[in-house]
This record gives C-alpha cells, sequence and structure tokens, in this order.
C-alpha cells in the first residue's frame, strides 16, 4: 500500500492534469480524472485508519509502559487525592511500609505519618493544595511497628482519565528502623498481643462494672462507663439517649488533665439532634471511625475544632432489638488515632451498654412495683390486742432478687383479731396485684367468717376464677382470748417460744391459694400461755443461703428463738434479723418477713 508520500505526489498530478482539463474540456478525459481523484480518496482514508490505529495502540502501548516503570520505581511513590486519601502506590512503597497495596489504598495517608510530624505534615500539604507545586521537607513515617526517618517530596500531578487534580509523594528515606526479627516466624508480634490483651481487659472491666448493683440505675452506669472509656481509651466521651424518640445528652466527660471548663459546658447543653454523626448512628444501627477528621461539624458547629480532635468514633448503644442511644469518643491530635480494632471493640461496649440499660429500666419497674407493695399492702402501724404484744419486720432483700411479694397484715374480726403472713410466687407488678387480692379479701370475709380456713379458701378460690397463674403461700390466724385457729396454705409452720426455751412449730403445710379450685386449707387450735410467742416467718428467711452456699434453715431458726423465751416480740424480731445478717453476709437474699404475737397475760 502506498505511504503518504506517494499519495501526495499522486494528488499532486492530478491537479495539474484537472488544470489542462480547464483550457480544453474533454468529457471523457474528465471522466477518468474523477476515477483516479475517488481512488486516491480511498486509499487516503484507509492510510488515515491505518495512522489511527498505530497511533492508539502507541498509546496504550505508551501507558502500560509508564505503569511498569511506576511499578518498578526503585524509591516509593505515593499518588494521593488533594484529601490526602491513597490512590496508588508503587511495590517499592509496599516493600518500605511493609503492608500490601490493598491494605494501602483508600487509607489517609497522614494516619502512616508519626503523631509527632503530622501537624508540620498537614501544613505542608496545605502549602501544596493552595499554590505551591512542590514542597520537600524531613518528616517520619510509622507503619506496622516499623518507623522511617525520610524526606517527603509533595508535588500536584494532573492525571489521566481522573477528573480532579492530584498529589504525588516521592519517599527518601534517610534513616529506617526496623522491629527485631521474630525467633520464630510464627510467634505473633508482641505489640498486636498486648494491644488484643488490652482491648479484652477493657471490655472485662466494663463488663463487670455494669453488672454492679449499684449500676442498675442508668444514670450511675451510663457515668461509670463513660469515666471508663475516658480515662483508657478516649479523651472525650459523649453518650446521648433516646428519650421518646429523640436523642437526650445524658453524659460528657472531658478530658482528665483539664478543668471543666466552658468547652465541656458546651458540649453538655448542645442538642445531640443537630450533631450529624449522632444522627448517622441512630438511621444505620452501625458505628463510624474518622481516623483522620477532614469535617469539623460532626458534632454539630465548629465543637470538633474547639477540642483539638483528631479522630473520633460513634457506635449504638443498642440491645438486640433497639438502638437506645449513641457513645460517641473523640481523641486530640497529638493521639493515635482510633481504628477498625477500636470500632469493633466500642460497638461490644454499645451492646453491653444497652443491655445493661434495659436492665436496669426493668429493675426500676420492679422496684416501682414493690414500693407500692410494700406502702399500699404492708400495714403503716400494727394495732393494740388486747392481752397480746405483737411485732413485725419486712425487709425487701437485696440484689435482683429483691423484689417479690411477700406481706403480712393484722386486722379486727368478728370477736376478736386476726393476721396473715404470705408470699405470692411471682413478682413484679403481677405479683404485687395479686397480695392485694389476697390482703384485702382476706380483711372482707373476716368480717363474716369464723374460720381462718374458710376465708382463705374463698380467696383461693377467687384467684383460680381469675385465671391469675400465680398462687400465694399463706398462713392466717384468728385470735380470740389465749385461742388462735390457725389455717395454713401451704406455708411453713408457725413457731411456738415457750417460756422456758423449748420451741416447738405447728403442722403447716395445706394447698397454696389459687392453685386448685375447692382446696381446704390445714387448719388447726393452738392455746398461748402468758409468757409465750408465736413466731410466723416467710420462705425467703429460712430459704436464705450464706456465701458458702448452705441454707439458713428451720434448725437455725430454732437455736436463736430459744435464746428469746421470755422476751418481748420485738427483741426476737431484732435477734432474728441481727442472725440472718450474720450468716448472709454480703450475699443477695430474697426479701424476708416476720410477725410475731406473744401473750402478756
Amino acid at each position: 500500500m502506498p505511504d503518504t508520500a506517494e499519495l501526495e505526489r499522486a494528488l499532486s498530478g492530478l491537479a495539474d492534469r484537472i488544470a489542462t482539463l480547464r483550457d480544453a474540456p474533454d468529457p471523457d478525459a474528465m471522466l477518468r480524472e474523477l476515477d483516479t481523484a475517488e481512488e486516491l480518496l480511498r486509499k487516503a482514508v484507509a492510510e488515515v485508519t491505518r495512522s489511527r490505529r498505530r497511533r492508539d495502540g502507541g498509546s496504550q502501548r505508551e501507558q502500560k509502559l509508564l505503569r511498569q516503570v511506576f511499578r518498578a520505581l526503585p524509591i516509593p511513590v505515593i499518588i494521593m487525592d488533594t484529601g490526602g486519601t491513597v490512590r496508588r502506590i508503587n511495590n517499592e512503597t509496599t516493600r518500605l511500609l511493609g503492608s500490601p497495596a490493598g491494605y494501602l489504598i483508600g487509607r489517609a495517608f497522614p494516619l502512616l505519618v508519626d503523631v509527632a510530624a503530622r501537624a508540620a505534615f498537614r501544613q505542608r500539604l496545605a502549602a501544596v493544595l493552595h499554590g505551591e507545586d512542590s514542597v520537600s521537607f524531613p518528616t517520619r513515617l510509622a507503619h506496622q511497628g516499623r518507623a522511617h526517618n525520610v524526606r517527603l517530596v509533595l508535588s500536584r500531578l494532573r492525571m489521566p482519565g481522573e477528573p480532579q487534580e492530584m498529589l504525588a509523594g516521592v519517599v527518601l528515606p534517610t534513616e529506617v528502623q526496623l522491629p527485631e526479627p521474630a525467633a520464630e516466624a510464627d510467634v505473633p508480634d508482641d505489640t498486636d498481643l498486648l494491644a488484643a490483651a488490652r482491648r479484652h481487659e477493657l471490655l472485662s472491666r466494663l463488663t463487670r462494672l455494669l453488672l454492679d448493683e449499684e449500676s442498675l440505675r442508668e444514670p450511675v452506669a451510663l457515668l461509670r462507663a463513660a469515666r471508663l472509656l475516658a480515662a483508657e481509651t478516649a479523651d472525650w466521651v459523649i453518650a446521648d439517649v433516646s428519650r421518646d424518640g429523640e436523642p437526650v445528652r445524658s453524659v460528657v466527660i472531658g478530658p482528665s488533665d483539664q478543668p471543666v471548663g466552658r468547652l465541656q459546658r458546651t458540649v453538655e447543653e448542645a442538642s445531640p439532634a443537630a450533631a450529624p454523626v449522632v444522627a448517622q448512628v441512630l438511621t444505620t444501627h452501625s458505628g463510624v471511625v474518622h481516623e483522620m477528621l477532614s469535617d469539623d461539624s460532626l458534632l454539630g458547629g465548629d465543637v470538633l475544632q474547639a477540642m483539638r480532635a483528631g479522630s473520633l468514633l460513634s457506635v449504638p448503644i443498642r440491645t438486640e432489638e433497639e438502638v437506645r442511644g449513641v457513645l460517641t469518643l473523640v481523641r486530640l491530635r497529638e493521639r493515635p488515632p482510633f481504628g477498625l480494632a477500636d470500632l469493633g471493640l466500642m460497638e461490644e461496649a454499645g451492646l453491653h451498654l444497652g443491655l445493661a440499660m434495659r436492665a436496669q429500666r426493668g429493675f426500676q419497674r420492679r422496684s416501682q412495683a414493690a414500693d407500692t407493695l410494700q406502702t399500699g399492702v404492708l400495714p403503716r402501724t400494727l394495732p393494740d390486742i388486747p392481752g397480746f404484744e405483737i411485732a413485725a419486720v419486712y425487709h425487701p432483700g437485696s440484689g435482683m432478687r429483691a423484689i417479690g411479694g411477700e406481706f403480712y397484715d393484722v386486722f379486727p374480726v368478728k370477736n376478736g383479731w386476726g393476721f396473715v403472713v404470705g408470699s405470692t410466687a411471682g413478682r413484679g407488678e403481677e405479683a404485687a396485684a395479686v397480695t392485694a387480692v389476697v390482703r384485702n379479701g382476706l380483711r372482707v370475709l373476716s368480717v363474716w367468717e369464723d374460720d381462718p380456713g374458710e376465708a382463705l379458701r374463698k380467696v383461693s378460690d377467687a384467684l383460680v376464677a381469675q385465671n391469675t397463674g400465680l398462687f400465694v403461700m399463706a398462713a392466717a390466724g384468728f385470735v380470740r382470748g389465749r385461742k388462735v385457729r390457725l389455717a395454713s396454705a401451704g406455708h411453713h409452720p408457725a413457731a411456738l417460744v415457750q417460756q422456758g426455751g423449748g420451741v416447738r412449730f405447728s403442722e403447716g403445710g395445706g394447698v397454696p391459694l389459687g392453685f386448685e379450685e375447692g382446696s381446704v386449707p390445714a387448719t388447726e387450735d393452738l392455746t398461748l400461755s402468758a409468757g409465750e410467742t408465736l413466731v410466723l416467718y416467710s420462705d425467703g428467711l429460712v430459704g436464705s443461703q450464706s456465701p458458702a452456699g448452705d441454707n439458713y434453715g428451720e434448725d437455725r431458726l430454732t437455736e436463736v428463738l430459744a435464746r428469746c423465751a421470755g422476751q418481748p416480740p420485738s427483741t426476737v424480731v431484732k435477734a432474728i434479723e441481727e442472725d440472718h445478717r450474720g450468716f448472709c453476709g454480703t450475699h443477695a437474699v430474697d426479701e424476708i418477713t416476720v410477725l410475731t404475737l406473744r401473750r402478756s397475760r
């Protein structure tokens, strides 16, 4: 095929012949020259096409060659965008930093700069972005346990195919500090092991803190958790809790080496609804970490700038079902930034905190029910019964077992006085409601019934009819003169303390109230002599355990009562309380109830 020069010569000859034909027109000759012109055009088009293909192929080969040269350069070169994010690196960079390209690309290059040199690096980066074509300065890189004193050259760069201006960083090492080689290739890095151990210890301490009894009160749990995190892993800790669908700022902990000042008060008074990072976490139900902050408005306004924040981490305070708030941690510029390992740890901490808050709210509801039970069901004062002395005590117990349904009551009946001690097999609001039914029902029925067993039977049938699903163990008695008619519905037997120090027990037994329709309580008659004391007690007393796991039991109660022979009821109650407290120590115990009646004459 002819080349371009041949085409140009043929075209010149054609032009001469056409000029001759203008002077002496010849139709046949003109048609022949037109055919010649068509052939020349076709050859020209073919040549242009071949030239374009050669040119395009050459460009692609040139790009491939340039990429190969970039990878093979014997000095580290990093291409980053104007935000400092790594876009491309060559092989020497991966060798120097000790991480593959897939790990480094997409990360913020300033995070590879040693913390002490990071501020100076940001200044140099800003200088290039704001006009200087190139800057060269010494700095220090730190990554994977390696430290490198280098001279870094930053230059502005526009790359084909990239819509925005880029930066090229050339690293000229001047001094490299490598970690000591491990004795065996399979031995993990001690630094990683220590970091993992510290994270595990922090989570363990947080868990123990949240399981502490006092942490069942929400403000205490949040405050303690925030203080722990501020002491161990952050400079600022902020906890926002959802109230009626809106985030409310609950806890703000600032740097421990600074007094509470205007900035902390500003953070406390700021609305978390105006913080974009809080809204993001509440919407996505997932945590977020900003290793190098580029947006100072994440917490609203210029708070992060005032803090001199370098990195930020925010995670949901959640349970498996819902998000209850947001936990935000901030580190200052001088400290190492948060990473993915910190994000995973704090997401786990947020889950633990959310579960603790849920338990606390449940505890509060049950505690309120217990308060209602104690104030609405237990008598405020004990009446005077002619010929008898009376004393009673009720303790709500301790720990999570504290909330139950024990009760006692003393009330007038036809031609005498009545008393009852009981325990509902349940906890919370429902137990309080059933307790109220038993107490008030027994008071009403005792106006017409002469036998406590019959009154208890009717109360039991009422509970069965209401289908509460709960049953009540109770002991009730009617006092007329020296006689006591005692009825038991699945309750512990009452103890009778005699003047000489002997202790004997009633028969007890019977079927608990609400267990089945038509059940009849066990009944018996007792006669109290002057100085004898009748003691009724709950399962929480004899069923409680010592720290070693031993039961208090009726044998120990018998010994305490024998020592109280001839003593007034108040002394008996106090002796039982003190012995029980000494037996249980700090071990969490159930609620206990004790009611004593002593025949005074």
